[in-house]
């Protein structure tokens, strides 16, 4: 489903500020891969997924979507096919716009027909918002014409993430998506990702600073260190792997300890 093969991105290059952010980064996920991301701030975490959803062009490598090839395919044009979400609720939504109009702008953004764009939300449109919004368990289907900005963080998170996936993308990124919520809207939050990446099999890259949550998310845990993936493990030996062994097999991998108290302390 997605292929990067030696991605690279400098920074600045040739001043005194130059950073290699990226350094020639390969990944493959397969179709329903749920693979969760830890790594120091500055690891290139954010980085890689800006490169993914074309927020800037590789200096070096590929990006493959789908089979397709979107190197060099602008953001906007991979927005329809790739949902994201950020750390800030803030982002991701038009606070001035109601519930029904953020779902409609998301709706029709995701329309393979670029003129369905310009098109009106019908009635049927409306009762499948709803639906979709009770999944969610927050009353907010009882709030459609209400304006986004009124709402709480997690409900505005939780607006994000149907709003990224009513229309199943091929790649779904979260970014920390839960670290700006208290735990218990935290953790309602990332029961609902559960079930929505669950629900549609929906290929997913998540970061986190939670090395629980790391382990038990999805099917795949990957560490990046100074914009490398230094470890990527699955399977049976990640099921029996605990936090303890997490931070080991990353000092084998970066050849250094993980100094990242957030991490450390979550």
């Amino acid at each position: 489903m997605l292929k990067l093969e030696g991605v690279s991105k400098t920074f600045y290059p040739g001043t005194v500020n130059e950073k290699r952010a990226l350094n020639k980064v390969s990944l493959h996920l397969a179709p329903g891969d749920f693979a969760t991301v830890v790594g120091s701030n500055g690891a290139g975490k954010s980085t890689l997924f800006n490169a993914i959803s074309g927020v800037f062009y590789a200096d070096e490598g590929s990006v493959v979507l789908g089979g397709e090839d979107v190197t060099f395919k602008p953001e906007y044009r991979r927005s329809r096919e790739i949902g994201r979400l950020f750390q800030d609720p803030m982002k991701g939504t038009a606070p001035h716009m109601t519930i029904e109009e953020n779902l409609s702008l998301a709706y029709l953004r995701t329309a393979k027909n670029q003129n369905a764009f310009f098109a009106r939300v019908g009635k049927k449109d409306r009762d499948f918002f709803r639906e979709q919004l009770a999944v969610l368990d927050m009353g907010l289907e009882d709030r459609m014409s209400q304006p986004v900005g009124l709402l709480s963080g997690g409900q505005r998170q939780a607006l994000t993430l149907m709003m990224a996936t009513m229309v199943p993308p091929k790649l779904l990124l979260l970014d920390e998506h839960t670290a700006a919520l208290d735990p218990a809207t935290a953790e309602k939050v990332l029961d609902i990702t559960r079930r929505v990446v669950q629900q549609h099999k929906i290929t997913t890259l998540m970061v986190t600073h939670n090395m629980k949550n790391a382990l038990e998310l999805g099917n795949r845990t990957l560490m990046m260190d100074s914009g490398r993936i230094v470890l990527d493990i699955s399977g049976e030996k990640r099921e029996k792997m605990t936090v303890t062994d997490l931070l080991e097999q990353f000092k084998a991998g970066a050849g250094k300890d993980l100094d990242n108290d957030r991490i450390l302390l979550s």
